[in-house]
């Protein structure tokens, strides 16, 4: 993943790796960096959707490079394509590592949210 020369989307999260996110050797939880990238799809997805959208899949996910404690991590989204009451992204994850100042692809997934109206049932999502 690391022959990516720059990110793709947008920047919709960054944050920065804690020691209460890592494990005893100081690489960050993968569950951790997961739920940052389902948080940026959040976002980005209820945006475009206009309301409310739930996680409905995580596709294609592999975890390429560690993230370390003290790393910034940025988390890339892009809508791929629009269902009638979902939501496909691309979520990337790009660290910038803290002692060297370079920025890797850590791991990429696809992430499918689904848009839900006030009573929590798909909803169709509306044009742009």
């Amino acid at each position: 993943m690391t022959e990516d020369l720059k990110p793709k989307g947008t920047l919709t999260l960054r944050t920065m790796a804690m020691p209460a996110d890592a494990n005893p050797a100081g690489d960050i939880f993968g569950g951790w960096v997961m739920a940052q990238m389902d948080l940026a799809s959040g976002i980005s997805a209820a945006e475009r959707a206009k309301g409310r959208v739930v996680t409905a899949a995580v596709k294609e996910m592999a975890f390429a490079l560690p993230v370390k404690i003290g790393d910034t991590l940025s988390i890339y989204t892009e809508i791929e394509r629009v269902g009638r009451t979902s939501i496909t992204l691309l979520v990337e994850a790009w660290a910038t590592r803290a002692r060297y100042n370079n920025m890797e692809k850590v791991t990429a997934g696809i992430f499918i949210m689904v848009a839900l109206d006030e009573n929590g049932q798909p909803t169709p999502v509306p044009a742009e």
